[in-house]
């Protein structure tokens, strides 16, 4: 494999631009294996028609740099590694590798195992096309990941209370923001050219800032030291919470430009609205993917993994025309947090800033220092210190504020995705086809939303909710007829209370439907048998039957089967009693306590009559043993 020089460069497309992917073998003394392992990456890349770098680079640099400090350490000079070296035992410095990144990590991160198996790749991929590499290096880039492939962390969603906290913070913040934005446009309204009517007036320097004048030079060299600003600016700088120097370069640009952190709720009530969008789609969005209508608006969304796109029509909710909040401004837009209404709201705050600097038309654009000494427009990246999700929760979290004692971590955006998606569940409560809509299929909601505590929560309550049905309908109980109201049983009345008809409750009167222990309602629709068949499980079923009905007079005969059961404790092995006749025992116990008084002369009668249980062959074969 030839040497060569230079740092390796690939170019893809991500979202319609076009990204440089570089790689400088040059930063590591082990530069040859490093150029090396580059031109495989270079190589896989073309071939495969790769549509981005993956891990593949990031993996070699941590491959070279972790190989420049090992091989040093064993007397090994960096400089003379080759892939076709067989002095070198690759193998073994790659396992070597493999457990260094598990402490560079967490211990649930999947980077270990990605940063190895990427590496793996590229050598597999050399050893099929040279021939100088040697075979115990084919044989390990064959191989599976030496490390393990972590269980990720999964993300659960936000609580309800987090979400209409969240919620509401973000609506607040918007609402500062906009009134933020309508005092610098009046301020630039009285403002002129500070070159020609000075510096020290508030109004011209928002002028300035709006015409592209002000950067830190300009400020340095046009204006006093801080302690000698005129009173409205130093309030003005004051109040910004920036104070002093630069900062208020960035102060006069963020009363007419909304910045990064200023982003965050319109991505916070969007992401909540829309269970269709991912947090990258909504990031990648651009003012043309919109169209706006009476109706609500169009939005056109790329899905890079599934290469393809779509367009979901938001219907605008109806405003009922009273005014957002007393006092407050109002800003035009149908429905003022619906997604058409939060839409219409970012495009607004957004306009100057798209009519001032130059760039693509990227729906969250944020103006922010450039190195300290000038403002710039780029789309916003939510990734530098105090400009990420986690920084907007902290700033609303501690005592007076939306969150008293802080948000669940992790502080990450996706979470919000998911508990959108909750929210639907909730609302819906159907089929896993209802619940995954038309953005997922149903595998991907499984492994991906269907996790979440709340979709637990209902799963366990459907579940109970069944298994209540099917208990209520297996496990009845029976009704107890006092002695008396026997002899009125045909009566319309206490029929009805009984649940039979008039017909029914005479032949109970006269014996009719006489089971031995218990009467029975209806003996050929027992919810024990099949549906009009003689029930075949009577008496051993009947005291907790919903068909069956007790009459004192039957008492003694519920005594003789209650001995029996406790009979066969003694017989059966615990567990087979208890699924067998443990229900039967406490139905029996129940029945006992109300007839308390009527306990003492059924035993008599019992001795008295020399009395025996008599059960039917089919029983005592199935459930006495």
């Amino acid at each position: 494999m030839p040497d060569r020089i230079g740092i390796r460069e690939i170019v893809f497309r991500q979202r319609d631009r076009p990204v440089h992917a570089r790689l400088d073998p040059s930063a590591f003394a082990c530069s040859t294996l490093a150029g090396q392992l580059a031109d495989l990456w270079v190589d896989y890349h073309r071939k495969n028609a790769l549509k981005t770098v993956h891990a593949y680079p990031t993996a070699i640099r941590s491959f070279a740099k972790f190989l420049d400090v090992h091989l040093m350490s064993q007397g090994i000079d960096p400089t003379q590694a080759r892939l076709e070296d067989e002095s070198i035992d690759l193998p073994a410095l790659i396992h070597a590798w493999g457990q260094s990144l598990l402490k560079q990590y967490p211990e649930n991160s999947r980077r270990p195992w990605g940063l190895e198996r990427a590496l793996l790749a590229l050598l597999s991929h050399g050893s099929e096309r040279d021939l100088n590499v040697p075979e115990r290096v084919r044989r390990r880039a064959a191989a599976p990941p030496g490390v393990r492939k972590a269980t990720g962390q999964v993300l659960d969603e936000f609580s309800n209370a987090e979400r209409a906290a969240m919620r509401k913070a973000a609506q607040d913040d918007v609402r500062a923001l906009e009134r933020r934005l309508a005092r610098g446009l009046e301020l630039l309204e009285a403002g002129r050219d500070p070159r020609r009517h000075g510096w020290l007036e508030l109004p011209n320097l928002i002028w300035a800032a709006r015409h592209g004048l002000v950067d830190s030079h300009t400020l340095n060299e046009n204006l006093p030291l801080p302690r000698n600003w005129p009173a409205d600016i130093r309030e003005f700088a004051e109040s910004s919470g920036i104070w002093p120097g630069i900062g208020l370069m960035g102060c006069l640009h963020h009363m007419l430009f909304p910045r990064e952190i200023d982003l965050h709720p319109f991505r916070v009530l969007l992401l909540l609205g829309m269970t269709d969008c991912t947090s990258e789609e909504l990031h990648a969005l651009q003012v043309p993917d919109l169209e706006f209508s009476a109706e609500g608006v169009r939005i056109v969304q790329a899905k890079e993994r599934a290469e393809r796109i779509r367009a979901d029509f938001h219907l605008a909710e109806p405003s009922d025309g009273t005014p957002e909040e007393p006092g407050d401004k109002s800003y035009p837009g149908r429905g003022a947090w619906d997604v058409p209404g939060l839409l219409r709201r970012l495009v607004k705050a957004n306009t100057l800033t798209r009519e001032v600097f130059d760039g693509e038309p990227w729906l969250f654009t944020a103006v922010e220092s450039r190195k300290r000494v000038r403002m710039d427009a780029a789309l916003a990246a939510f990734q530098d210190p105090g400009r990420r999700f986690t920084h907007w929760l902290e700033r609303h979290s501690g005592p007076d504020r939306p969150f008293p004692k802080g948000v669940s971590r992790p502080h990450d955006v996706r979470r919000l995705r998911k508990t959108a998606k909750t929210t639907r569940v909730v609302a819906l409560g159907g089929t896993l086809t209802d619940l995954a809509g038309d953005d997922h299929s149903v595998r991907v909601f499984q492994q991906h939303y269907a996790h979440g505590t709340t979709a637990h929560v209902l799963a366990g309550a459907a579940m109970n909710r069944a298994q209540s049905k099917v208990f209520a309908k297996v496990t009845g109980q029976a009704t107890l007829v006092r002695p008396e109201d026997e002899a009125r049983l045909a009566e319309p009345e206490v029929a009805a209370a009984l649940g039979v008809t008039l017909e029914q409750g005479a032949d109970l009167r006269d014996g009719q439907l006489d089971m031995g222990v218990s009467n029975c309602k209806d003996p050929h629709n027992s919810p024990h048998s099949t549906p009009g068949k003689l029930c075949h499980v009577a008496p051993a079923m009947c005291m907790i039957c919903d068909n069956a009905v007790v009459f004192v007079s039957q008492l003694h005969q519920q005594l003789m089967l209650f001995d029996h059961i406790q009979h066969m404790r003694n017989v059966l092995p615990p567990k087979t009693w208890h699924s067998i006749w443990g229900r039967q025992e406490a139905a029996l116990k129940q029945v006992f306590e109300e007839c308390a008084d009527h306990i003492e002369d059924a035993r008599k009668t019992i001795e008295e009559q020399a009395l025996t249980l008599n059960l039917p062959l089919g029983m005592r074969t199935e459930y006495d043993r």
